[in-house]
């Protein structure tokens, strides 16, 4: 049995609950983290020192892991044959390098804007970082946008990890009330990930 530990709107646990979805895990999911705690409890942190979501068990192969790119990679490498798996290291690697880049580069800019504009009152918010933090987003659209000219998935010719990892970050971006410029190729690619059902169900809800 495999078990998640995470809330919902964790853009993190977002990323492995549509993968364990796209693959068809039966799994169970335990709420935790921001307003559910448990993440700093004995039991969890004994599992996650850090006391971050997501965790995951999987007792069909007595694995604890944590940090969510490591899931999803360890899911689709014992689970995703013929499915999200990809047999070129190199292909594969491709993709995945946005796995990486949507951590380290990606996800601190939309912290800031969703930090700043959902998770801070209006007449607290730093108005400065949120206009830098926009700048720094339509950058990293045009980047995308770029990369998605010239073949149809972040992952290649197929949807893939690196699709998983960067969109839960562009939902919320998009959907936080801000105006972005058309990047053609984006939204395409955008728009063909709201037709997936894993996708509008683990990814597609409020943004809090």
């Amino acid at each position: 049995m495999i078990t998640l530990w995470g809330r919902n709107n964790s853009s993190n646990v977002k990323k492995v609950r549509w993968t364990l979805e796209e693959l068809e895990l039966p799994y169970e999911h335990i709420l935790a983290g921001g307003a559910y705690g448990l993440n700093r409890e004995a039991e969890y942190l004994a599992m996650n020192p850090n006391g971050l979501v997501p965790l995951l068990q999987d007792d069909e192969t007595d694995l604890v892991l944590w940090e969510s790119n490591a899931i999803v990679r360890y899911l689709v490498a014992q689970y995703g044959q013929g499915r999200l798996w990809n047999d070129s290291p190199a292909r594969r690697a491709q993709g995945e390098k946005w796995m990486d880049w949507a951590l380290g580069t990606l996800a601190p800019k939309h912290g800031i804007l969703l930090v700043g504009l959902v998770r801070t009152p209006a007449d607290k918010r730093d108005t400065a970082a949120i206009e830098a933090g926009i700048n720094a987003c339509e950058d990293l659209f045009a980047l995308l946008d770029d990369a998605l000219a010239k073949q149809p998935w972040l992952s290649g010719e197929e949807f893939g990890p690196g699709d998983i990892a960067v969109a839960p970050f562009v939902y919320n971006l998009y959907n936080i009330g801000l105006s972005w410029t058309p990047r053609p190729h984006l939204e395409s690619w955008y728009q063909r990930l709201t037709q997936r059902p894993a996708f509008i169900e683990t990814v597609m809800i409020p943004v809090t």
